[in-house]
């Protein structure tokens, strides 16, 4: 079976929502274009973002304990949408749907997410932009996924897990099972486009979380672990030659 590019999704905000796209350009050592570009910081994000930034905005990268994320609540994992008519509108099962322009409306996403998110934890303060683009890494990496693995891993669970808990930036269709995992140090290409696969993505618990619902409904990283021997779901790479990608295009390794 011809291994083949089946979704392309970007997260406008980091753990904040997610939208499928028909079609991307990736350019040479850069990450998903729109990707991660905002993120909310914290109460205990605040020390390192004031002591990094210009003009109010952060001005380098910053570590995800600084942000808000889908570990410390499961209702968070559970908003939904992205970019509509110049506007992010989110989702939220508990929550009337918010509507905003980032640039100017962050204040309005931080009182809508409060009521999803614990009271012993740091509360979020305000949404950024700054220099960087908000992935968990340093490094200009983008994530691809492989259903087959998780067509396996819903086998081997019995339940149906879904693409969003994983907030992968490209899913492939056509590998066999956890085959990426052979892929290290390998340049595979995707359309236009050559990545050369950098590393495994290691998962935390926000994976545990039911993207329908915002309850957990499984120890993700205790059953990968049982499973498998490890914890990790999807590999890292770094665009080597950028191009166009398409869902449908054919995937090379």
């Amino acid at each position: 079976m011809t291994a083949r590019l089946a979704h392309i999704r970007r997260h406008p905000i980091k753990s904040i929502g997610g939208e499928g796209l028909d079609r991307v350009t990736l350019a040479a050592a850069r990450r998903l274009p729109g990707d991660r570009e905002w993120a909310v910081l914290t109460e205990a994000g605040e020390r390192n973002a004031q002591a990094s930034q210009t003009g109010g905005q952060p001005d380098r990268w910053l570590p995800k304990s600084c942000f808000i994320r889908g570990v410390s609540s499961p209702q968070v994992q559970a908003i939904s949408g992205g970019w509509s008519d110049g506007h992010l509108v989110l989702r939220q099962p508990a929550q009337a749907d918010l509507v905003i322009d980032p640039e100017t409306e962050g204040d309005r996403l931080v009182e809508w997410l409060r009521p999803l998110w614990p009271a012993e934890a740091p509360a979020p303060t305000r949404l950024v932009r700054g220099a960087a683009i908000w992935t968990d890494q340093r490094w200009p990496w983008i994530s691809i996924l492989s259903l087959a693995s998780l067509a396996d891993l819903e086998a081997r669970t019995g339940q149906a897990l879904g693409i969003h808990r994983w907030r992968g930036n490209l899913w492939i269709d056509g590998w066999a099972p956890w085959a990426e995992r052979d892929l290290i140090g390998q340049v595979i290409r995707i359309g236009k486009a050559e990545l050369r696969v950098t590393g495994q993505v290691g998962r935390c618990d926000a994976t545990s979380a039911n993207t329908d619902t915002g309850e957990r409904d499984i120890d993700m990283l205790a059953t990968l672990d049982r499973l498998y021997g490890h914890t990790d779901f999807g590999i890292f790479a770094e665009v080597v030659t950028g191009g166009d990608i398409a869902l449908g295009d054919k995937v090379a390794a």
